[in-house]
């Protein structure tokens, strides 16, 4: 058989099988969309992470921190590291690329994404790059100094869990007195001098 006659055939074959709706056109393909985050200036533009999402950018860092911890303590037969090992394996975690990392909007409210955080929607916009990166970086790096590498590392040693609460769940981490992790009501803002 010809192939011209062959195709023929397969395509009347399918106009019979229910391949088109009832004016002879193909069925409509459902429809969806999303559209990016419209972000204020200061998400756009200042270098500090914004103040709604700190929890987020806390929780994605203490994953970070606890995934490279846990790779290094693998390689030595889940041993406790040296000190210069965690120090490296520390350094190295914030200063990371943090590309798979940024914003999108979930029923109006603007959210971090991004590896160790919740999936939040199917079908949205995420904005990385930009900021972002730079934000995770300087944060984790104010982590590390405030908190400590010793304390940071015994924290891991404790699980998953003793870290965040180290990092973002004290009296004064961004979480603090959340229990999902999600962020707060905005707060009032103070005036700036």
């Amino acid at each position: 058989m010809r192939p011209g006659l062959a195709a023929w055939l397969l395509l009347g074959l399918l106009g019979e099988t229910g391949a088109q709706d009832g004016c002879g056109d193909p069925p409509a393909a459902p429809f969806h969309s999303a559209a990016a985050p419209q972000l204020s200036p200061e998400e756009r533009l200042s270098p500090h992470m914004p103040e709604s999402l700190r929890c987020d950018a806390c929780l994605a860092i203490a994953f970070q921190i606890e995934e490279q911890l846990s790779k290094a303590e693998a390689k030595v037969g889940k041993k406790a590291l040296k000190e210069s090992d965690y120090l490296e394996v520390l350094e190295r975690s914030c200063s990371q690329d943090w590309d798979g990392y940024g914003v999108l909007e979930l029923d109006g409210e603007k959210r971090l994404s991004g590896p160790g955080l919740p999936r939040q929607q199917l079908l949205s916009v995420m904005v990385s790059g930009g900021p972002w990166p730079s934000r995770l970086a300087k944060m984790c790096h104010g982590y590390v100094g405030e908190r400590g590498e010793a304390q940071i590392y015994g924290a891991h040693r404790r699980g998953p869990a003793a870290l965040r609460r180290l990092l973002c769940h004290g009296d004064k981490g961004p979480c603090a007195g959340r229990k999902d992790g999600g962020p707060d009501p905005p707060k009032a803002r103070q005036n700036e001098l």
